[in-house]
This record gives C-alpha cells, sequence and structure tokens, in this order.
C-alpha cells in the first residue's frame, strides 16, 4: 500500500498560455478522423460531443478497456484543456500526454509492439508517457475520488490529490479540465480548481518526457462523452506557486 502525503495547493492566478497549437471540438464525425482506437469500444457523436462507451464486459478485466489516441503531435511545454461530461456511476477515466516509443519512435511506429488497450503495455511496455487518473470509480476504489499523476515507463505515482467531480447522478457538466506540462513541471486543474502538481526532477522516475500525442483511456463499464480540445504553446520557466505532493510509488491501481 502507499503512503501518500498531500499538501494542499495554493491558489494563485492561471498561468498565461501561449500561442493555440491544435484545437478540435469533438462535435462531429469529421473531427475524429484519424484518431486511433487501441482495443474495443464505441466512439460516437452525440449533441456535438464524443461520447466514448465500453463494450465489453468488466469480467473481461484489462481486456475490456481501450485507449482513445489523438493523432496530433504536441511538443514538450504545452497548455490542455478539454471538457468532460461523466455519464455512468462506475468506471475510470485517464488522459495520456507526451506518449512517444521509448527509444523516441512516434507512438505509431510500426516496429513498436502492438497494443490492444490492456493496461501493462501503456505503464510497462515499450512506451513512455504521463497519464493522469480522474473520476475512478471502480467497484475497489469507493472508499476515496481521488486523481492520480503517473510517469511511465515504470508505472511511478508521482502525485495525488482528491478528486471533486461528484457521482455521475449528482454532476452537473461539463467539467472543464486543464493540465500543464511546463519544464519540470506538471500541474492538473478542474473547473479552475488546483488538483495536483509534480516536479520532475529527471532521475528519480527516469528522464523527462518531452513531446507526444494525447489520447483518452477509459476503464469499463465507463461511459463519458469529450468536447473542446484545446492546446497552447507553455512557457517551460512558467512559476507555480504550488506546494508539491509528495508520493512514494507503490499502488497498483491507475
Amino acid at each position: 500500500m502507499t503512503s501518500l502525503s498531500h499538501a494542499a495547493p495554493t491558489l494563485t492566478p492561471m498561468p498565461a498560455r501561449g500561442a493555440l497549437l491544435y484545437q478540435n471540438a469533438l462535435a462531429a464525425s469529421s473531427d475524429l478522423d484519424g484518431f486511433i482506437i487501441e482495443g474495443q469500444a464505441d466512439a460516437t457523436i452525440q449533441d456535438g460531443t464524443l461520447r466514448l462507451a465500453s463494450v465489453l464486459d468488466p469480467s473481461l478485466g484489462q481486456a475490456a478497456n481501450y485507449l482513445y489516441w489523438c493523432p496530433q503531435d504536441l511538443p514538450a511545454d504545452v497548455w490542455i484543456e478539454w471538457d468532460f461530461w461523466p455519464e455512468s456511476e462506475r468506471g475510470l477515466c485517464m488522459f495520456f500526454f507526451s506518449a512517444r516509443g521509448r527509444r523516441g519512435e512516434d507512438l505509431f511506429d510500426p516496429d513498436l509492439p502492438a497494443r490492444t488497450g490492456e493496461y501493462r503495455q501503456y505503464n510497462r511496455g515499450e512506451i513512455d508517457a504521463f497519464h493522469a487518473s480522474y473520476y475512478r470509480r471502480r467497484a475497489e476504489q469507493s472508499k476515496l475520488n481521488l486523481c492520480n499523476l503517473r510517469k511511465s515507463h515504470g508505472f511511478h505515482l508521482v502525485a495525488s490529490a482528491p478528486d471533486p467531480i461528484p457521482a455521475a447522478h449528482r454532476a452537473t457538466p461539463p467539467y472543464h479540465l486543464r493540465l500543464l506540462k511546463a519544464g519540470p513541471q506538471v500541474a492538473f486543474w478542474i473547473n479552475d480548481l488546483p488538483i495536483l502538481h509534480y516536479l520532475d526532477d529527471g532521475e528519480t522516475h527516469g528522464p523527462p518526457l518531452g513531446g507526444g500525442k494525447l489520447g483518452f483511456r477509459q476503464m469499463a463499464p465507463m461511459v463519458a462523452r469529450y468536447a473542446n480540445v484545446r492546446v497552447h504553446a507553455a512557457d517551460p520557466a512558467t512559476p507555480l506557486n504550488w506546494l508539491a505532493v509528495l508520493t512514494p510509488s507503490g499502488d497498483d491501481e491507475p
């Protein structure tokens, strides 16, 4: 069991965004051109949003989960934001970023091993990435609702904090999620509320991660909708007056 010591974040003005690098409303079928799904899922447009739904029974374990990748390559220092609607009471959502092959290959390099949505392929396989998990509502995680940040290769839990998003039946979406990767810092907000922060020393959990691709991951039986992905350039020297979250690694859940 991992022991976590969480220091409450300091509320500060939101850092400024740079130039717009990518945007996608996820509002029409054409907006999904080039997206790649690993695993099995139902990806449709509903009410001007992308709706992702599990199609396999959760009893299949990791074989029932999947990742939905955006084809756009992004630089190392970025602001990423999107809108989120939870529809199911159970499931789990993750957001992958800075994803590429361990030797710098493009995420979809044909020489990399095939990936089919099983979690181990993404945290102990042949790719590097960060991933933030939120809306963690699996039965075995019902006691506490947390957001986690992990760095892979290696499945390192580097930050954890309370998740303010309520259960779907009480939720008032959309929730606006923002993620900043700037120099050695990663920070995450939900509706402008600071959630977690990580300062990467580039040694403890491997070398710094650079640019790469982003993707949405869901664990069965999750159903959720997404819209309005926007990516802006970030200043790698962005100052954040934010108390760090101290997180020894060890938890085996996303």
